[in-house]
C-alpha cells in the first residue's frame, strides 16, 4: 500500500506546482481538448508518450496496447482513432514502437504465454515473412530491435487500410501517418515511416506488405 499511497502524495505535490507556476492551468485544460496527434504506442511503462515527445496535456490523444499493434478488429483501437480523426480532428497518428519490446521478443520464440499469443499473432505472420533476414542477425537483441521495426512497419500499413481514415484520406489529405521507433538507450526517435497522407503515399508500403506475403 505504500507505493500505492504514494502516487496520491506525488499527484497533490504535482497540481500544487502547477497552480503556483500557473492559477489557470487547470481550468484551461478542463475546458477541452484540440490534440494534433493520435499516439498508439506500447503499453510498456518505460515509453510514456508525454515525456519522450515533450508534448503537454491536451496535445497528444494516446491509444496503448501490447507491441503497438493496429488491429483491424481491435475495437477499442478503432474507437480511438475514430474519435481521434473524425471528432478531435487530429492531423498526426503516429505508430510508435520501442527497442527492446518484450511482446516483439515473445513473438519470436515458441507460443506458451496464453492469451497473448493470441494478440501477437500479426508480428509472427512478420517474422515469418522475413525469417530469413531476422534469422541471419547475430544475436536475440538484433533479431528484436528488427522485428520491432518491421512490425511498426506492418502495423502503419494496417492502420492504412481501416475505414476511418480511408474515409478521412476521401475527404483530404488528413491524417498523416507515420512509424517511429523509441531507443530506451538514448531515449531518441527514429523515424521509419513518415508522411502517408492519402492512397498514393500508401501504395509502396503496400506493394512491400503484397511482396511479404508472395514470397
Amino acid at each position: 500500500m505504500q507505493n500505492y499511497q504514494k502516487l496520491f502524495a506525488n499527484n497533490r505535490d504535482w497540481a500544487s506546482a502547477i497552480r503556483s507556476a500557473d492559477p489557470e492551468y487547470f481550468e484551461r485544460r478542463a475546458a477541452g481538448q484540440e490534440p494534433h496527434f493520435f499516439f498508439i504506442g506500447c503499453c510498456d511503462s518505460r515509453v510514456p508518450a508525454e515525456l519522450l515527445t515533450g508534448t503537454k496535456p491536451g496535445e497528444i490523444f494516446t491509444h496503448r496496447n501490447i507491441a503497438n499493434q493496429a488491429h483491424p478488429n481491435d475495437l477499442s483501437m478503432l474507437a480511438a482513432l475514430e474519435y481521434a480523426v473524425e471528432y478531435l480532428d487530429v492531423k498526426h497518428v503516429l505508430i510508435c514502437g520501442h527497442y527492446g519490446c518484450g511482446g516483439v521478443k515473445a513473438a519470436l520464440g515458441p507460443p506458451g504465454h496464453g492469451v497473448v499469443d493470441h494478440w501477437l499473432h500479426v508480428i509472427r505472420d512478420v517474422y515469418r515473412w522475413n525469417r530469413e533476414e531476422i534469422d541471419a542477425l547475430p544475436d536475440i537483441d538484433a533479431k528484436t530491435n528488427r522485428l520491432v521495426e518491421l512490425n511498426v512497419m506492418k502495423q502503419v500499413f494496417q492502420l492504412s487500410r481501416t475505414p476511418v481514415v480511408q474515409r478521412a484520406w476521401a475527404k483530404g489529405r488528413r491524417p498523416i501517418l507515420h512509424g517511429i521507433v523509441y531507443d530506451l538507450h538514448d531515449g531518441l526517435l527514429k523515424e521509419l515511416v513518415s508522411g502517408l497522407d492519402g492512397e498514393d503515399k500508401a501504395q509502396p508500403l503496400r506493394e512491400t506488405f503484397i511482396g511479404w506475403h508472395v514470397g
